[in-house]
């Protein structure tokens, strides 16, 4: 019984972010597909008649669609994995932080060790993203198991309160 339970402690399902990312007014899902989040994310997000999914060719551009989408007032999520999230820096750094556009990065942890924070990876460019957010001044959380999605709304609304880009960092895969 006790095994069931830890199992299950640690499980991330995909339909529980989808839906607190709508609960939150998302209406457009902006990415790149990617391995890390493509079976519990992007491949249910594609289906659903409640969101929009924007494919970009590269991930800095999903920061300028994003910006005039929030200058629609639609809401939009920009899903991609942390090689992504290094890519697209200078457009973070430029579009959300310098332009305080409510930016919402949903931060795939390709290869993170499950239970391990990010800044004790056994992977570099998962040590750095932390750091690299902390320097930019964008707030994040992490989401590892269901326990934690209680986070996502909250935290995309305060990114478009703000306004000013925020993280969530996907470390589980989602199921």
């Amino acid at each position: 019984m006790e095994a069931n339970a830890e199992a299950d402690a640690s499980v991330l399902h995909g339909a529980k972010i989808i839906e607190a990312v709508k609960q939150a007014g998302i209406e457009y899902v902006l990415s790149v597909p990617d391995l890390h989040t493509s079976r519990g994310l992007l491949f249910p997000i594609a289906e659903d008649p409640d969101l929009n999914l924007i494919r970009v060719c590269k991930e800095d551009e999903c920061l300028g669609i994003s910006a005039g989408l929030n200058y629609g007032n639609k809401r939009a999520l920009i899903l991609l994995q942390y090689t992504g999230f290094l890519y697209a820096m200078n457009a973070i750094r430029g579009v959300g932080v310098e332009y305080k556009q409510p930016s919402v990065l949903m931060i795939g942890m390709l290869g993170k060790e499950p239970g391990v924070l990010p800044q004790d990876s056994k992977r570099f460019g998962l040590r750095i993203i932390e750091p690299m957010l902390d320097v930019l001044g964008i707030p994040h959380i992490h989401i590892e198991t269901d326990a934690d999605i209680d986070g996502i709304t909250p935290a995309i609304n305060k990114a478009y309160e703000t306004p000013f880009p925020t993280a969530i960092l996907i470390g589980g895969k989602a199921i």
